[in-house]
């Protein structure tokens, strides 16, 4: 009779990407040969390269990373070693070990950031990675988990993941909602030391992730109807969730090259929502001090009205400046009209932390008025558009401030705008 041990190499390695990937862990334990045949030279890869690519996940080769370059290295033992790790941690969580939380984490990031790109907005053509993420997460509660002491960065990472993934079914409970408007409306997340925008308070430029998550959620729950049927479904495909974070690169356009590479020229839909000014100041005690607890019963109020509007505006790039830290992406200037009338201007450029920063100034007849700063939510040119915040010019104490929205809705030709 034929042994395990008598097969060729050849044909055991066929019969081993048939395998799970933890089979195959197991399998590699029985025996210092079997050992040596799936972890022995670390140069050789075909084996784990077989094995990824039998998964139901992107090609590693046709991806880019989130600013549209396409992976250096793929090393791909490692990749699905942390990929099949963060699948044991969310089909059963209380597997997961606190130092590892954070990598888990940023290796489900990191998935759903590196994808291929869509040619066209129109077209319908997920990534695999991004459809594996969502169903996995949508049975899990490793983003929502209120029982685990966090850390900074376990906080941040996690926010992050929920910005991508969209509502969960606790979104939409009320009291979640007034825990993401008191963040949002405090007049204390917004000061010089974030640049008045949903960025770290150290001044280093670095996004905020939890800043940015409560800016999701209020802003979510005015596209998302509020209902019980909406609670309860599987899961809400709305253009601020996952399928929406895939880069838009026609013909696969080398981005290096092109001056507009965020893709700002175009026909943009800005939306944002305020409050009552004397309820903003109530809420937030008149801003007399950080220390003095923030009045939430204005949000629970029966009457509290929060004012949700859209305007259309049409972008053009005006220039660019050389960013010496991230050469290929230089700084975008832009300016903006809405009717005829100028009433954009601002900038695109790149944070220490590689995010994809936007920053503008609007107004009326020439004068400056509001000012906003916010982030590109998922990778490079996605349908997802800038999430963040606004305010007015002269960062005053009492002035209001409230979230935004911006989304590419159409390209600008010679001929104007085109729907997309």
């Amino acid at each position: 009779m034929a042994r395990l041990e008598d097969l060729p190499i050849e044909v055991l390695e066929q019969a081993l990407v048939l395998l799970d990937p933890i089979d195959i862990a197991q399998f590699s334990q029985t025996c210092s040969a079997y050992h040596a045949l799936v972890y022995g030279d670390p140069e050789d890869q075909h084996l784990w390269r077989e094995l990824f690519l039998r998964q139901p996940f992107d090609d590693p080769r046709k991806c880019l990373t989130s600013l549209g370059r396409p992976l250096s290295t793929i090393d791909w033992r490692l990749q699905l070693q942390r990929v099949i790790r963060a699948r044991t941690v969310l089909t059963t969580l209380s597997v997961c070990r606190p130092e590892e939380r954070c990598q888990v984490l940023q290796t489900l990031i990191d998935m759903v950031t590196t994808t291929p790109p869509v040619n066209l907005p129109q077209e319908v053509d997920l990534s695999m990675n991004q459809v594996w993420a969502t169903v996995m997460l949508r049975n899990s509660t490793l983003i929502e988990h209120e029982e685990w002491d966090l850390s900074s960065e376990e906080r941040q990472l996690r926010a992050r993941l929920h910005t991508y993934f969209g509502l969960t079914s606790s979104d939409f409970r009320y009291e979640k909602r007034t825990t993401s408007r008191m963040f949002v409306y405090a007049m204390r997340n917004y000061k010089y030391d974030n640049d008045f925008g949903p960025f770290m308070m150290d001044g280093s430029g670095r996004v905020n992730w939890v800043h940015l998550r409560a800016i999701h959620h209020v802003m979510s729950l005015h596209i998302v109807p509020t209902t019980e049927e909406a609670a309860a479904a599987e899961y809400s495909l709305f253009p601020m969730s996952m399928p929406w974070t895939q880069s838009i690169l026609k013909n696969w356009i080398n981005l290096d090259e092109d001056p507009d590479w965020a893709g700002v020229t175009g026909r943009w839909q800005c939306s944002f929502c305020f409050v009552d000014h004397r309820e903003l100041l109530v809420f937030n005690n008149f801003n007399s001090s950080d220390n003095v607890p923030l009045r939430n019963e204005v949000f629970e109020d029966p009457n509290f009205d929060e004012v949700f509007r859209s305007i259309y505006v049409e972008l053009r790039v005006l220039g660019t400046e050389a960013d010496p830290d991230h050469p290929g992406r230089p700084r975008i200037n832009f300016g903006g009209s809405l009717d005829g009338h100028a009433i954009f201007v601002g900038s695109v450029r790149l944070t220490p932390d590689n995010q994809i920063r936007w920053h503008f100034t609007s107004g009326e007849q020439g004068n400056a008025i509001w000012s906003s700063e916010g982030v590109q939510i998922g990778s490079i040119r996605s349908k997802y558009g800038i999430l963040g915040a606004w305010t007015t010019v002269l960062h005053d104490r009492h002035d209001p401030v409230g979230p935004f929205w911006l989304w590419k809705v159409g390209d600008i030709d010679e001929h104007g705008p085109v729907l997309l």
